[in-house]
């Protein structure tokens, strides 16, 4: 039986899983473009960068870090606009428990308090269960970048996504 998911406010604490997450993407998926591991002391800069206005999240269970997401800048003159991109990464262990759907709805949740106009998906066109998850909460492709990246000797399309919070 699965244990409960417990969504909060991400803590320095957590930055060390935040990291082993995110980095296990960088070595095995295109759902991130980098392709070098982030330090620790960037991930430290990245958590101080974000504060209460551009929140960042985890899923615990049993007391394991097993997900993160947060709101951040995408461009300066969209943020001033009230517009914020998101991020969500799950343990690869985890897929499948609706760990990213508890995310999301965090962060949605989190950019209405915020007064968020509305929230930007930037997501590498063959990662699928990331466009369904984006489209489940009422995201709408905007744009599809052709050739715009790559990553393991492959070219990838970029789609964006966006959420239209207030109208």
């Amino acid at each position: 039986m699965t244990q409960n998911i417990i969504i909060r406010p991400a803590t320095p604490d957590d930055l060390a899983a935040i990291n082993a997450i995110f980095n296990y993407y960088v070595a095995h998926s295109t759902c991130v473009w980098r392709t070098q591991p982030c330090s620790d002391a960037e991930r430290k800069t990245w958590y101080q960068e974000h504060g209460p206005s551009m929140p960042v999240f985890v899923a615990e269970q049993g007391g394991r870090v097993v997900g993160w997401a947060s709101l951040g800048s995408f461009r300066d003159a969209y943020t001033a606009a009230g517009m914020l991109e998101d991020s969500i990464y799950v343990h690869h262990d985890f897929h499948r428990q609706r760990i990213g759907s508890q995310l999301l709805q965090a962060l949605i949740e989190a950019a209405r308090h915020l007064g968020l106009r509305s929230l930007l998906a930037n997501i590498s066109a063959d990662q699928t269960p990331s466009l369904r998850l984006h489209e489940k909460f009422g995201f709408q492709k905007v744009a599809h970048l052709r050739d715009a990246g790559q990553k393991f000797h492959q070219r990838f399309d970029a789609i964006y996504l966006q959420l239209l919070l207030a109208v």
